[in-house]
């Protein structure tokens, strides 16, 4: 007989949600089938790193304001146990007439150095499909662009355009009764 203690197994329920809100991103249906859908999942000092990196944004940017969004943004990821993180690679669905881009097709958006439109479609719908497998495992979630933006400038995330789902099992939800 082993003796688990609610500790314990919060732990391994966080990180059983990620991998489930993981796999519904993957799931999650793309624009003619084209999957560009990557997921990462951050805990523990690289968690804290990336609140870091959040704040060091706030500061850049928004100067003497940065703690009225990133800096209670980074709060959040600080306070949650996990984050998960979903990108899109930057692609083009080959498609004609569409315009959704505002260049005519994916050959103009291209040679423009535009991004589909699709890619963030396909990465709203992974990031809802995420936020519903949070959701049905009980567990405290936020989406948050301020995540992504942070992600994106570290070493692991140049290569797409992330937004990150934090997710905590707390008394209280940490991200909206702020």
């Amino acid at each position: 007989m082993m003796i688990y203690t609610g500790d314990e197994m919060e732990k391994k329920a966080v990180l059983e949600t990620a991998a489930r809100m993981c796999a519904a991103a993957r799931t999650a249906p793309k624009t003619r089938h084209i999957d560009g859908i990557h997921t990462l999942v951050v805990t523990g000092e690289e968690k804290d790193a990336l609140a870091d990196k959040m704040e060091e944004i706030g500061k850049k940017y928004f100067g003497d304001s940065w703690q009225h969004w990133y800096g209670r943004d980074a709060g959040n990821v600080r306070q949650a146990d996990a984050v998960v993180l979903i990108g899109i690679e930057k692609s083009y669905r080959g498609l004609a007439h569409c315009d959704f881009c505002d260049f005519g097709d994916c050959g103009g958006c291209r040679e423009a150095g535009g991004n589909c439109a699709y890619i963030y479609v396909d990465l709203g719908i992974a990031l809802s499909s995420a936020a519903l497998a949070a959701h049905r495992e009980l567990t405290d979630s936020r989406i948050y662009a301020s995540i992504g933006k942070a992600a994106g400038e570290m070493p692991y995330g140049c290569e797409y355009k992330w937004l990150g789902i934090a997710i905590s099992m707390s008394v209280k939800d940490p991200f909206f009764d702020r």
